[in-house]
């Protein structure tokens, strides 16, 4: 299916990384996927220069463009070095034509070039189809921090689930708050099935009394409302994106399968073995979403049938159903159509 067809129209998209093994040494996969399709790419790294180079699939290009341009500047690229790179060619067929662009610029520190080159690879990403809206829903860690990103609030709730109590005072702390926490996060599933922007005002007033509690133990409760309170946005992502899970255990799903074949088979011991584990595990997780059976897609492809529809196309079917349903149901004459009669 590739990530390209998976990205056109998708309005969010759960990642996490797990481990790969590959000739004896540890990497990493990176499975990305909503609940039309799923992707796994396995790789030596887990940088945001590898999620970005993930993202970006099959194309080799980097191109500048809006949104290159305000990544930039959101990572404090120099104003002259923008300046440089957006003053000529605005799309580079390769890495050898990238570097020798920079090259000729004397771009050559390296914190300039890392973060140039993850702007040119985010422009072609978005070039290729993907929304420059689009979530990426995450478990908060930082490189997947792209575009619009929102938290996961498993993740976030974790540090206090895991935590030792020194006596029953800090049990009991530990537990008042994680029930005001799940609470919380009962109500935002509430109002993400029905939003209501009065209520959501409510909530995030709610939220903010929560994270802004002070605590008699500021160094293990107090740092994880710290960092709750420095992801409001990410956490808070599904009052304006209703669409979005509040968690990313669509994610933890879809990499469960890889695991238990990691599990059984071992490391991979080419590139073409890597290859080919992450292409059928992409493939049967799509095809279980989508509803077509694994086996019958492959007999089709191999025998070059051609009855079944490429995943793409389906996925992008899918997904333009399901807006033009949205719209259809939000619209003032469906709401009022339904109410006369």
């Amino acid at each position: 299916v590739g990530l390209a067809g998976g990205l056109q129209g998708a309005s969010y998209g759960g990642v996490r990384h797990g481990g790969a093994r590959h000739e004896g040494k540890n990497g990493y996969c990176t499975a990305l996927g909503n609940d039309l399709f799923a992707d796994f790419e396995s790789t030596d790294s887990k940088s945001r220069l590898n999620f970005l180079t993930v993202l970006r699939g099959t194309s080799t290009s980097y191109t500048i463009n809006e949104v290159t341009i305000t990544y930039w500047q959101r990572q404090k690229l120099p104003l002259n070095v923008i300046e440089f790179l957006n003053s000529g060619p605005q799309q580079f067929a390769d890495e050898a034509a990238w570097q020798a662009r920079l090259g000729a610029l004397g771009i050559t520190a390296e914190r300039h070039v890392l973060i140039a080159t993850e702007g040119a690879l985010l422009g072609q990403i978005i070039e290729q189809g993907a929304s420059p809206e689009l979530v990426i829903l995450s478990d908060g860690a930082p490189q997947f921090d792209l575009l619009v990103h929102a938290s996961c609030w498993v993740h976030a709730e974790r540090p206090l689930a895991r935590m030792v109590p020194y006596n029953e005072a800090h049990r009991a702390e530990i537990e008042r708050l994680r029930d005001q926490i799940w609470e919380l996060y009962k109500d935002l599933k509430t109002d993400r099935a029905k939003p209501d922007s009065a209520a959501q005002a409510v909530l995030e007033a709610r939220f903010d009394t929560l994270v802004n509690e002070k605590t008699n133990y500021p160094s293990s409760i107090g740092a994880v409302l710290k960092e709750m309170r420095a992801h409001k946005d990410d956490l808070l992502r599904v009052l304006e994106r209703p669409e979005v899970p509040l968690h990313n255990n669509g994610s933890e799903s879809i990499i469960r399968g890889y695991v238990k074949t990691r599990k059984i088979s071992g490391s991979t011991r080419s590139a073409a073995g890597r290859r080919c584990r992450d292409t059928f595990a992409s493939l049967k997780k799509t095809c279980r979403k989508l509803g077509v059976g694994f086996w019958a897609y492959l007999c089709d492809r191999v025998r070059g049938l051609g009855q079944i529809p490429r995943l793409a196309e389906v996925i992008r079917q899918k997904a333009e159903e399901r807006a033009s349903g949205k719209a259809q149901a939000a619209s003032p004459e469906a709401v009022g159509g339904g109410a006369a009669r």
